[in-house]
């Protein structure tokens, strides 16, 4: 995927310069804030990960960073190979804990079917799913999830979701993310290193991450970068072109699914300069002369990225306590 000229104009950095940045705060905080020995990251293969796996080398030695491969029984079987390349290319150990089990005993894919068929009762546990939401760019219309099915022989089937099979398929699928985040503190806590997160600035900013699950961490190194600077990271560290050049995917659900069909309005790319111009105050026009869109659609989506801030400020918020009282 190649960003468009002015994502790549708005967004340059210094790559180099800025991992001895993010490296040198990442020994100041792991070492000395956080008092830890080292660093645990879970790797799936994809660009975020891999880029925080990488650094993670550069700031601690690759004898102080435990990798974590953390798959499923509807994981894509490219997260395991490219999870190991990656582990391999870096020069770290590579420990595989596979989540099924786990899965299994809470409930997560039982509680989904159940979920499915009070909407498909056709639905089988031996089917595929996945949940998608329409476009903000092509309508104002209020956007509804809908999920997709398919049967053995590929046929598919699609069907709206009501408020309540929505919340109840997400909620199970959140199962996989916090069951792997257990196996990170488990890892951390035996080895007295710190859980690595590997948000970027898009997924951050829009809560594109589950409280509690991928959202836990003791330090995210690349929260402040759109997902464009990430890849020019990727490509200084000299990163698998593989990875480099993956596109980005959930891989939550057994059905393929990009990140625009399930949570976001756009490509990354785009996002990236939509995000960008709404935080620089640029008008809807120039973003859309930029992408070959209508002012109309960026303003949908500059609408689009205050509604999920919004929805956001339950995610990012901390345990409230009550104050002590005065005297």
């Amino acid at each position: 995927m190649v960003p468009s000229p002015l994502v790549k104009h708005l967004l340059d950095i210094d790559a180099n310069k800025e991992i001895d940045r993010i490296t040198g705060w990442m020994r100041e905080t792991i070492l000395k804030q956080l008092g830890r020995k080292g660093a645990i990251i879970a790797i799936s293969g994809g660009i975020d990960s891999s880029v925080c796996a990488a650094l993670c080398v550069r700031a601690m030695k690759a004898e102080r960073v435990l990798s974590l491969l953390l798959p499923e029984t509807e994981s894509s079987d490219d997260n395991s190979r490219l999870g190991k390349l990656l582990a391999s290319h870096i020069g770290v150990e590579a420990i595989t804990e596979t989540i099924t089990p786990m899965l299994e005993a809470e409930g997560c894919y039982r509680r989904r079917d159940e979920a499915i068929r009070a909407l498909i009762p056709e639905y089988r546990p031996d089917w595929k799913s996945k949940i998608v939401l329409p476009s903000v760019v092509d309508s104002d219309s209020y956007r509804l999830f809908s999920v997709v099915v398919q049967a053995p022989d590929g046929t598919q089937t699609k069907a709206r979701l009501t408020h309540e099979a929505f919340l109840s398929i997400v909620a199970a699928m959140n199962f996989k993310q916090r069951s792997r985040k257990m196996l990170e503190y488990y890892h951390a806590d035996r080895l007295n290193y710190a859980v690595v997160g590997t948000p970027n600035l898009l997924e951050y900013d829009q809560g594109f991450f589950v409280k509690l699950g991928d959202g836990a961490a003791d330090l995210k190194p690349i929260a402040h970068l759109y997902k464009t600077q990430v890849y020019a990271l990727a490509a200084a560290l000299e990163l698998p072109e593989e990875i480099r050049t993956r596109p980005p995917s959930t891989d939550t659900y057994s059905l393929p699914q990009t990140q625009e069909e399930f949570y976001f309005s756009l490509p990354y790319d785009q996002m990236d300069l939509c995000l960008y111009a709404k935080n620089h105050n640029i008008a809807a026009a120039e973003v859309a002369a930029a992408l070959g869109l209508q002012p109309v659609q960026i303003e949908r989506v500059f609408r689009d990225i205050d509604a999920k801030r919004k929805m956001a400020r339950y995610l990012h918020s901390a345990p409230i306590t009550l104050p002590l009282p005065k005297g």
